[in-house]
């Protein structure tokens, strides 16, 4: 993890979200045979809910012994960010008082070296470009718990009991990271996947999602326009089914936000929020995992985004030319 370059092509990403650690994991084999380049965990990699820093680090251990598991994380490079059960509360933002030591836990699961800036850094947000000029990816972990302010609440709808507000002061990342972010869109890359471990583009309709903070959801589409960052992709997790949806009026192309959730649990009623972003009719209720394919071997490459099943199945597809996610 870290804000470093590798000159690896990469060609092939993997992304999935939400492992309860004391189910079976029979996806991750498939996952294995997908043929990743690279891994990324989107969030409630464990189901951590706890106050209780050495119970959440005994549930990174059921996870760290998971067979499946461990062959996936030797077979590439990993990069992973939180959400709320990981994160340690339900649902959880900047008022976690364990924040902190649930930080230190997160990067000790996965490895970060103890002398890494990562470990004095406040949140876990997290950037890395792959590849060699001309077919560079660009992975940009946001961090999505560490800062977010108190959401509003209301009546409870289908999705839960938070409505959008409008509060100005209200933030999503942090002034931190917020910074951060404007530095690495300004940075060379022809593919940018964005991972956020809630919806980005998906509608408010009581879950927990950007446009609970509308203005925040609006600063990174200002920002992605206004940094002229081409090739941007958006992945995200939490919601135990797999969508695909698209803002078309934001910036100056398509932006996608692929979610794939959950690794290991299936949904029980189907998909219960309206989003009248979705792209794909189509959605997704059982275990899944996402792939994301860079086809780099043709003058305008192909970029592919597949929600695969349990038995290898792609069950939602989404294809764009690069040259259709250019600022104009």
């Amino acid at each position: 993890m870290g804000d470093s370059t590798s000159e690896s092509m990469i060609s092939r990403v993997v992304f999935g979200s939400c492992i309860q650690q004391d189910r079976p994991t029979p996806i991750f084999p498939m996952m294995l045979q997908a043929e990743p380049q690279l891994l990324l965990f989107l969030g409630d990699n464990i189901y951590a809910d706890t106050s209780d820093i050495n119970v959440m680090r005994a549930k990174y251990g059921v996870l760290a012994e998971n067979k499946g598991f461990q062959a996936l994380r030797s077979c590439c490079p990993v990069m992973a960010t939180w959400d709320d059960h990981d994160y340690g509360l339900n649902d959880g933002g900047a008022s976690y008082p364990e924040r902190d030591a649930a930080q230190q836990a997160f990067l000790d699961f996965w490895g970060v070296p103890a002398d890494s800036p990562k470990r004095q850094q406040a949140g876990v947000y997290d950037a890395k470009v792959f590849g060699p000029p001309g077919k560079r990816i660009q992975v940009i972990m946001l961090d999505t718990r560490y800062f977010r302010s108190p959401l509003k609440t209301g009546p409870r709808q289908v999705g839960g009991p938070y409505l959008p507000d409008e509060d100005p002061e209200k933030t999503m990342l942090g002034e931190a990271q917020w910074r951060w972010l404007e530095e690495q869109l300004r940075l060379p890359a022809e593919v940018r996947v964005i991972a956020s471990g809630i919806q980005v583009v998906a509608e408010a309709a009581g879950q927990e999602t950007w446009a609970n903070l509308p203005h925040e959801r609006q600063r990174l589409f200002d920002l992605v326009k206004s940094t002229d960052a081409g090739g941007v992709v958006i992945v995200s997790g939490d919601r135990h089914w797999a969508e695909v949806s698209v803002a078309n009026d934001d910036v100056d192309y398509p932006l996608i936000d692929a979610t794939s959730s959950s690794l290991n649990q299936k949904h029980p009623r189907g998909t219960p929020t309206r989003n009248q972003f979705r792209a794909v009719e189509q959605t997704y209720h059982e275990e899944n995992f996402g792939v994301i394919s860079v086809d780099w071997n043709v003058v305008d490459p192909k970029v592919t985004i597949d929600i695969v099943d349990i038995a290898g199945k792609p069950q939602i597809k989404k294809s764009i030319r690069l040259s259709e996610l250019q600022p104009r």
